[in-house]
């Protein structure tokens, strides 16, 4: 009885010991679960086999438990907005790896014969049609209001940017959020004629990937070459490539500092942390 409780205990000790937690790679909620799989596993069973140690995609449930769990440092490979890395640069020492090709910049549009709204003061109290915050688009606008309580009212457009501009056009809010790329490549020269710019956000570096303090700096090199050199990593990026990245080819190097600053859009504000 006695050996075989040793015995036991020795068998459980050496398997807490060479079982080991995975990594946790994870993406802000903009699909469900299953799709979520489907866009991030090749990723996290390439990076398992860079690695030579687990890599577990997890998909967040909802935008309160993905903030609540970044903030915790719960994630160790992360893709998202520039706000997003800025903000786990600066505040839980990560480290960019990679990112999209471009920058990230937004129009603020409204109808150009709109007699009530000639500036952005105009928007005061109005309602505007975007994709929710902590959406990247809004949160580039909602910048351009110093004062925090004489903001528009923000209504959140599920769907894209195009669902965006249909709520426009449908009369739901009194101007709208845009990539400037929908702006100049998806709208037809007729709608620009109708429109008015009221603000251009400041351009940003593209998502990107970041790795946690848990990664060696080897390991953080290891990802961006593989990444980016390999053929099985560039396969491996390739769901999100096509989702994300438009006509770009492929993912680019990323330094932190290309970052630098944009994490004040999260801090601060009505709509942040």
């Amino acid at each position: 009885m006695l050996k075989s409780l040793v015995l036991s205990l020795s068998l459980l000790s050496f398997f807490s010991v060479t079982v080991a937690e995975p990594l946790i790679l994870s993406a802000p909620p903009r699909e469900s679960a299953e799709k979520g799989e489907a866009q991030y596993k090749p990723l996290a069973e390439y990076l398992t086999e860079l690695l030579g140690k687990p890599v577990a995609y997890q998909h967040p449930g909802n935008w309160l438990n993905y903030q609540r769990d970044m903030r915790g440092d719960k994630y160790d490979i992360v893709f998202d907005g520039p706000h997003f890395v800025a903000w786990r640069i600066a505040h839980r020492d990560h480290h960019a790896v990679v990112k999209l090709p471009g920058k990230l910049q937004f129009n603020l549009v409204t109808h150009k014969n709109d007699p009530d709204i000639k500036t952005l003061n105009d928007l005061i109290g109005k309602r505007i049609c975007g994709i929710s915050p902590p959406n990247l688009s809004t949160l580039s606008v909602l910048a351009a209001f110093d004062n925090p309580v004489r903001q528009p009212i923000i209504r959140g457009i599920k769907g894209g940017m195009g669902k965006v501009y249909a709520a426009f056009k449908q009369g739901r809010c009194a101007a709208a959020v845009l990539r400037t790329t929908y702006y100049k490549k998806k709208l037809t020269a007729e709608d620009r004629q109708q429109l008015t710019i009221l603000y251009t956000s400041e351009p940003l570096t593209n998502q990107g990937i970041t790795t946690s303090k848990r990664l060696s700096k080897a390991e953080q090199d290891k990802i961006q070459q593989g990444l980016l050199q390999s053929q099985a990593g560039k396969e491996a990026l390739q769901a999100i490539l096509k989702r994300f990245g438009g006509k770009a080819k492929g993912f680019l190097p990323a330094k932190d500092s290309e970052y630098e600053g944009a994490n004040m859009l999260l801090e601060g504000v009505i709509f942040g942390w």
